[in-house]
């Protein structure tokens, strides 16, 4: 294959991303029956508009981050029936379905659906649609429950991200979710958006492939207990980084930890040699990259009894530190990281997957101290410490509390099963059909549909927060900078407003018309770089951890009284007898 080649195939492997999957058929079956009842019923010209929106944002938060539309824009781009589609549907659905159903089904397209949506990174809030789409009833009514799908979990998982991002400040984030996702698709999905949201990358190496992504990864327990002893090392000769004679880093490594036995205060039988081996030929295998996984065996003693995970402790240790704090793991690391030095390489860091995080980590950058300052080796004092062992935003802040030491975390099941809410609720309903407004009532009015085609607007404060979103019908006039504004609760009459907005931004953006994805698809960086932008926006309160302030969504005077008329019209008049 030529290079040129090459270059092609890569460019359509990132076009297509990883949902090939993504087609007709992943769908609910009602969808295609309430397609052959319109189609029956002579509907096949009606033009509908429907909303895709939710009704709360995740996480107990006051915020949402939009994502999922290239994938949208992707599948409508690829909408069409194969004959192996129109043949199953043949054998599946009942068979007093008229054959001439099944040819319209197999020319449909969606070259006359016409779809407007928030930029894809953008903080949202509950009932500001994130999509409009437009359209023949049937097409559109088809499309439903694949886009909910594409944007339901992208938009969740993005902002479980964002929100581990804010904990976490500017500390390193690592994807490592991959086996505990919720299928393969699932995975590479988390990997796609926790990238968005703002992680720094991914374990996942075909998430790294297919978006970009980097790729990050240390190694296993098992690589550690893989080696029993010294005399397993096959290999334990290194060229110095400057060329030269090889170097026994098995000799150097030993020699060093013998001289550091007395600053980590520990009897050197105490240091296992099988975890040395291993990091030895870890090392002799990535010089420039040693990162090392050092609890796997019983790396630690506290100088009292641990019941959990993570204890309250000093942010700053004493001098001296209780006997044998770390006897292996640590010990053996520093051991191989500072033979290593000596051959011209420096290593990365460690990775800690259990125990009291704060409290390690605050032992391991002590030691990491002690051995730049007493060899003069400046940078050893900066090794990275990455933390895993089943971190959720939760732990993230109360370590912020403690005064933790740590420079990266790797985030694995709560992350990718966003485990504190599993799904975002999106929904996908009608409100207009042939130009008349449709609404759906319920006793629960939050689940009340706001009617008609409508356009919705942030409007910012003079602080440049964001400080409220606007929802009025098609036809009224825009909100102006500098001028006054009323803006309504939906449901509570009392509660109005007046806006002067210092800006006014237009959500909603024509994304896909006559048959074409409208305007260049943003590539990844640029939907993350949206999501920081995005969020800079919001003033602190709103996007705290706990008991944030709840962003406002209102309705203009019009649609205000449009809804509440056709609320009255269409309600069903009690009788008391």
């Amino acid at each position: 294959m030529t290079e040129e080649a090459v270059s092609a195939h890569q460019l359509v492997e990132r076009r297509l991303g990883h949902n090939g999957i993504v087609q007709p058929l992943l769908t609910d079956l009602y969808q295609i029956t309430m397609a052959y009842a319109y189609w029956k019923s002579g509907k096949t010209k009606d033009h509908s508009v429907f909303d895709l929106f939710f009704r709360r944002n995740p996480f107990q938060g006051e915020f949402t981050i939009f994502a999922g539309l290239e994938e949208c824009l992707k599948f409508l781009e690829r909408f069409h029936y194969s004959e192996s589609d129109i043949d199953y549907l043949r054998k599946t659905l009942p068979s007093t379905i008229e054959d001439e159903f099944f040819v319209y089904l197999s020319q449909l397209n969606t070259n006359d659906v016409t779809v407007y949506a928030v930029p894809e990174g953008s903080v949202v809030f509950p009932r500001v649609p994130l999509m409009r789409i437009e359209g023949p009833l049937i097409i559109v009514q088809l499309l439903e429950t694949t886009l909910l799908t594409l944007i339901n979990y992208a938009s969740l998982m993005t902002t479980n991200a964002a929100r581990y991002r804010m904990a976490a400040g500017d500390l390193q984030l690592f994807e490592f979710g991959l086996r505990r996702a919720q299928g393969p698709d699932g995975g590479l999905s988390a990997s796609k958006y926790s990238y968005i949201g703002g992680f720094d990358g991914t374990s996942n190496v075909l998430a790294g492939k297919l978006f970009n992504i980097p790729v990050k990864g240390t190694h296993a327990h098992a690589y550690i207990t893989s080696f029993t002893g010294l005399n397993e090392l096959r290999t334990q000769t290194l060229i110095h980084k400057g060329g030269g004679d090889e170097v026994d880093l098995l000799e150097a490594s030993t020699t060093w930890r013998a001289r550091l036995v007395d600053l980590f205060k520990v009897v050197g039988t105490e240091a296992n040699d099988g975890e040395l081996a291993a990091l030895i030929s870890f090392a002799i295998a990535f010089p420039d990259g040693f990162m090392a996984l050092v609890d796997t065996y019983d790396v630690k003693r506290y100088p009292c009894r641990m019941t959990h995970a993570i204890t309250m402790w000093p942010v700053t240790l004493p001098n001296t530190l209780s006997h044998n704090e770390y006897r292996s793991g640590l010990l053996n690391f520093c051991s191989v990281a500072l033979a290593l030095h000596d051959l011209g390489y420096k290593a990365i860091g460690i990775r800690i997957d259990s125990g009291d995080l704060a409290y390690l980590s605050n032992v391991a950058r002590h030691y990491f101290t002690e051995i730049s300052t007493t060899y003069n080796i400046p940078w050893f004092a900066d090794l990275m410490i990455m933390a895993s062992n089943d971190i959720n935003e939760e732990t993230i802040l109360s370590l912020n509390e403690q005064g933790h030491k740590i420079n990266c975390f790797g985030i694995g099941t709560h992350l990718v099963t966003c485990q504190r809410q599993p799904a975002l609720g999106c929904v996908y309903k009608m409100v207009e059909l042939n130009e008349q407004a449709r609404i759906k009532l319920s006793q629960d009015v939050g689940k009340v549909t706001m009617p008609g085609r409508k356009d919705a607007y942030r409007l910012y404060s003079e602080s440049g927060f964001a400080l409220i979103d606007l929802l009025q019908q098609t036809y009224e006039e825009a909100p102006q900078v500098e001028k006054k504004v009323l803006c309504r609760h939906p449901f509570e009459e009392s509660k109005r407003a007046y806006v002067i907005p210092s800006k006014v931004e237009k959500l909603h953006r024509v994304c896909w018309k006559d048959g074409k994805i409208r305007g260049p698809l943003p590539n990844l960086k640029d939907i993350r770089e949206r999501v920081k932008t995005s969020l800079k926006t919001l003033r602190p309160d709103i996007k705290r951890n706990l008991n944030p302030t709840p962003f406002k969504v209102a309705v203009s005077d019009n649609l205000y009284n449009f809804l509440h008329d056709l609320w009255l019209k269409n309600a069903p008049i009690g009788e008391l007898s």
